[in-house]
């Protein structure tokens, strides 16, 4: 996949007669970055992971398996329509639920790019948040292109979820993360809960990514 930032391939994975398309991301091909430390496919699983700990089912399934090139993530691969991106979907209201859900998940796993393109409409209609390599860093980095629900009451069965969450760290989240990181999903955590509303940007920081798309 060429347009990509770092090493990512379109790989066929097979067992027996099955066969499945899945998104290949190895630890050899990512660029090194000031920010984070090197293995971002770690946390593309560690998405994962999280969002099933919640229940939410918005990661497409990921797992780190050794390929041709070493060590990755393996995402599996979502058909969608390439045309829609979170931009294109918050235009109908029929997406705002799914989108907000998106927009919690991203506080809590502190995505720092959250681009208009990683929200991808699948052509099983439900709309999956692609592209987590960038989130856990211990200390507040969030950039998204998600504000429009800035000072909205996060919605209750959303809270319900991130407070069983507390009880069900670190879980599988503990050989993918540090133990720092994962206190900082804790803090995030209970902040949401706290709050209980979507935060407005920082006008003083950077909250968006870039490019927006």
């Amino acid at each position: 996949m060429p347009w990509s930032s770092n090493g990512t391939f379109l790989v066929e994975l097979t067992e027996g007669d099955e066969a499945l398309l899945a998104v290949y991301k190895p630890g050899r091909g990512e660029r090194p970055l000031w920010d984070f430390p090197r293995g971002l496919y770690r946390r593309e699983a560690a998405a994962w992971e999280l969002s099933e700990l919640l229940g939410w089912g918005i990661v497409p399934e990921t797992v780190v398996r050794d390929g041709p090139l070493g060590e990755g993530s393996m995402q599996r691969f979502v058909p969608a329509d390439f045309e829609q991106h979170y931009f294109t979907l918050y235009e109908d209201e029929r997406h705002h639920d799914a989108l907000r859900t998106i927009c919690a998940f991203d506080l809590l796993a502190n995505n720092t790019d959250r681009k208009s393109g990683h929200c991808l409409l699948g052509d099983d209609g439900r709309i999956w948040g692609i592209d987590n390599g960038l989130c856990f860093h211990p200390e507040p980095k969030i950039r998204t292109v998600i504000w429009e629900f800035a000072g909205e009451p996060i919605p209750g069965p959303l809270l319900a979820d991130v407070e069983r969450l507390l009880s069900a760290l670190p879980g599988p989240l503990a050989p993918l993360l540090d133990d720092e990181e994962i206190g900082g999903i804790r803090r995030r955590a209970k902040y949401v809960l706290r709050r209980r509303c979507f935060p407005e940007a920082d006008p003083g920081g950077r909250p968006y990514p870039w490019p927006l798309v």
